[in-house]
């Protein structure tokens, strides 16, 4: 409640949470513009029989854009698949690797780069699309041709780009990551109709009531599970010696490096998802008989795809993990300002003993969210519930959730803190006094 209090007494925070919501409302009209040149009643019955597959998965994550094939149909997922590919190189390539280490200067030519990745592949996403569309039965395209591709290729170029300048700027000028607060409103989205089709399977008599028990249970352990995770971490213990300065004894206290289970949040599942809904697209470009047979493979629930979905999770975590968090400068760090923890000696072999505790605790976080992710969508598939019901949903979910109030909570924290020196001149000490 004091929360709530506080959002609404700060004009900045008030301010910057008024912009995200207006923000997301602009993204959800959007997903209800249509793209021209398609009939959206017969688009309507094409994706009603692609439910459960990956088209449906990533309609999931356009928030409902594909199905209505709106000018937001390919969502943000080609800019998270262009991320992917500038944050692997920087691994690889020494080229990017120096620009990462340039600071500020190096991210701007990353970031630049990053998005001339992401209008190639709407480019390739885009008249995969068109051309797919082209295809279906019943007909959904009117005018099918050239002047179609190119005029669908612009259109869905233009709506993600449009995305992810609405998502900069929600990042910059609101609360929260968003790209992430856009896949959040768009999952968050479709509950609604998740919901009515639960109920409508119940009502029908298809869901027994000791079946929609059970379903309730288990999205609500799901939602325990991933809160009770996503506060835990391994706390390491850190000594500071004691230094004397003039008369004056510094440091001395106990502390803790905190390292959380899962560092990287939500990320590998977003990327994970992304990079396997890209052969989907690949295979409508190139409609080769080995293509397609990939494709029918790589369906949600099917054992090739929830073993390269855990596979991918598992590397994303421990990628995104060594990405955000260097030992090194953690280690060096300590070590400047005199820390230490207990029993290992400063410098390499502190830097060694982190990363050797967050290698374990990263494959802790990596088999919690493969499980997160994978087990409720494998539950559903024996209750016959809707897809849209897995749990890498609700992971996102709540992990955005749970990031938003963080940052909201550290904005709070930060002006009440303002607020109590704000009334109190600090003065330095003058010779003369």
């Amino acid at each position: 409640m004091a929360g709530a209090e506080g959002i609404v007494k700060i004009p900045e925070l008030r301010k910057r949470i008024l912009f995200v919501l207006t923000t997301l409302a602009i993204y959800r009209i959007g997903v209800h513009v249509p793209t021209p040149g398609v009939d959206g009643a017969a688009l309507e019955q094409v994706f009603a029989n692609m439910k459960g597959t990956i088209f449906g998965w990533f309609n999931l994550f356009s928030g409902g854009a594909l199905e209505r094939f709106s000018i937001f149909a390919l969502g943000v997922m080609p800019y998270i698949s262009s991320s992917i590919i500038f944050q692997l190189l920087t691994v690889v390539v020494p080229h990017f690797h120096e620009l990462q280490k340039e600071g500020d200067q190096g991210r701007k030519k990353i970031t630049k780069y990053t998005r001339w990745g992401t209008v190639v592949l709407c480019f390739i996403q885009g008249f995969g699309i068109a051309k797919g569309l082209e295809h279906t039965n019943p007909p959904v395209v009117l005018n099918p041709g050239l002047h179609f591709e190119l005029f669908t290729v612009l259109t869905l170029t233009a709506g993600t780009l449009f995305l992810m300048w609405l998502g900069e700027q929600m990042s910059e000028r609101g609360i929260g990551n968003g790209m992430s607060l856009i896949i959040f409103a768009g999952i968050a989205a479709g509950i609604p109709s998740g919901l009515g089709s639960t109920m409508a399977l119940y009502r029908s008599g298809e869901l027994s009531f000791l079946r929609l028990l059970l379903i309730g249970l288990v999205i609500l352990a799901t939602f325990f599970v991933i809160i009770f995770v996503e506060r835990g971490a391994r706390r390491i213990p850190v000594q500071y010696a004691k230094r004397i300065v003039g008369r004056k004894v510094y440091g001395g206290q106990n502390t803790h490096l905190p390292l959380k289970v899962n560092s990287s949040g939500v990320i590998p599942p977003i990327f994970a998802s992304s990079l396997l809904m890209f052969p989907a697209t690949i295979a409508t470009v190139f409609p080769a008989g080995w293509m397609q047979s990939i494709t029918s493979q790589l369906q949600p629930g099917g054992m090739l795809y929830d073993v390269l979905f855990v596979a991918l999770i598992v590397f994303f975590a421990y990628f995104y993990t060594a990405v955000t968090f260097k030992t090194d400068d953690v280690s060096e760090n300590l070590k400047k300002y005199g820390g230490f923890i207990p029993g290992i000696r400063p410098g390499q072999a502190t830097a060694e003993y982190i990363d050797y505790v967050l290698s374990r605790v990263t494959l802790g976080g990596a088999v919690y969210i493969s499980a997160i992710c994978v087990l409720p969508s494998l539950l559903s598939q024996f209750l016959n519930v809707p897809f849209y019901f897995g749990g890498t949903s609700v992971l996102i979910l709540v992990g955005v959730a749970m990031d938003t109030m963080a940052q909201i909570e550290t904005f709070l924290l930060t002006r009440n803190y303002e607020g109590f020196m704000k009334h109190t001149r600090v003065r330095g000490r003058s010779a003369y006094s």
